[in-house]
């Protein structure tokens, strides 16, 4: 059956028809087509560019992998995000599941990479200095898409200190590429987000204790920013767990607490920001809060958005509303540029032609 959906398409808010032929986008009007939404703002679907689907699952503590990341595939999809990327997992249960499903778009990195003690306990594929090349490319080939380092954890001490030296990290890079993957890093510390910088890293996600001197590399050298702010309390919260020294801790919460301006000072410089939630840590299905946290650090909103749809998707690889994409979209009764609000409660959402919700 061929469908009509009309609104205002955002980015560019132009009222118009967009038809779906055979899961489809076209501009090209069709007779007789049916009707599905008239009026509204629509989108080509949320995103969320760091959320890991083993963890923190809404299925039960014993259900399999495979379940697990299902059941926060369908949290997120509820919520209108039809992209998820996955930096890093415990396994590879989400590889290969997708709109052929129902479920949303998935990009993993396989698993996360880090030294032994180098991560929480369980979580990593562990690899020492000499051996973190290969198992990045591995990881990427595994993937077929990302790599995902952990580039600093505590000591022994409660100290945050660096996983692997630049070397290394450079080498790793470079075979990553080389398979035509992506790699980032999972960096809190300075001396993480400058090894990831000069290494040539794609993503640095979190960047706790980004500085004006990262911003201005990861704009020249056009590096991806996922802060996840929405975890921020829950990263105090952590680190306050473990027992750190004080004075460690004090530095952590120091960066916290100016988090948001340095994002917005990225974000002004020219760095792409990606909403990524860290779902995994938090629930599944939030990454509204994320970019509405950047509203609030002082964002443009067309910014904010864009890191949670269209932006995000550019930068993924996945098209926008335009001529002979797949139909992916999210409809909302008021524009979400000016009324953010309003991305809790999709009107319509259309995953790969097929209509989602109302079911």
């Amino acid at each position: 059956m061929n469908l009509r959906v009309h609104g205002y398409v955002l980015p560019e808010v132009k009222e118009q028809d967009v038809y779906i032929v055979n899961g489809r986008i076209t501009f090209q009007e069709i007779d007789e087509a049916q009707t599905v939404v008239r009026g509204g703002f629509i989108l080509p679907g949320l995103v969320d560019a760091h959320a890991h689907l083993s963890l923190n699952s809404p299925a039960d503590d014993e259900a399999l992998p495979q379940e697990r990341v299902r059941a926060s595939a369908r949290a997120h999809l509820q919520a209108g995000v039809l992209v998820i990327r996955e930096p890093g997992s415990p396994d590879y249960a989400s590889k290969g599941i997708g709109p052929a499903e129902g479920l949303p778009r998935i990009q993993s990195a396989g698993r996360f990479l880090a030294p032994p003690e180098g991560y929480f306990p369980g979580l990593a594929r562990e690899v020492g200095e000499e051996g973190l090349a290969q198992a990045a490319e591995e990881e990427a080939r595994k993937s077929g898409a990302w790599a995902k380092v952990i580039g600093d954890f505590f000591g022994n001490d409660g100290r945050f200190r660096p996983n692997f030296g630049l070397e290394a990290l450079t080498e790793a890079t470079r075979r990553v590429h080389e398979v035509h993957g992506r790699i980032a890093m999972h960096a809190v510390t300075s001396e993480a987000i400058e090894l990831a910088i000069e290494a040539g890293f794609d993503s640095i996600e979190h960047a706790t204790m980004l500085s004006a001197s990262h911003i201005a590399e990861m704009a020249r050298r056009k590096i991806a920013l996922v802060p996840t702010m929405v975890i921020r309390d829950d990263v105090l919260e952590l680190v306050k767990g473990l027992g750190v020294p004080a004075d460690e801790f004090g530095k952590v919460e120091k960066a916290v607490r100016e988090q948001a301006g340095m994002v917005r000072k990225a974000a002004e410089a020219g760095v792409l920001l990606l909403a990524g939630t860290d779902a995994g840590m938090v629930p599944h299905g939030i990454v509204r809060e994320e970019i509405e946290s950047f509203i609030e650090a002082g964002i443009s909103p067309e910014i904010a958005l864009g890191a949670g749809s269209w932006s995000a998707r550019k930068y993924l690889g996945y098209p926008g509303i335009e001529e002979g994409a797949y139909a992916d979209l999210v409809v909302f009764g008021k524009n979400p540029v000016t009324h953010t609000g309003i991305l809790k409660n999709p009107a319509f959402i259309m995953l790969d032609g097929r209509q989602v919700y109302p079911s």
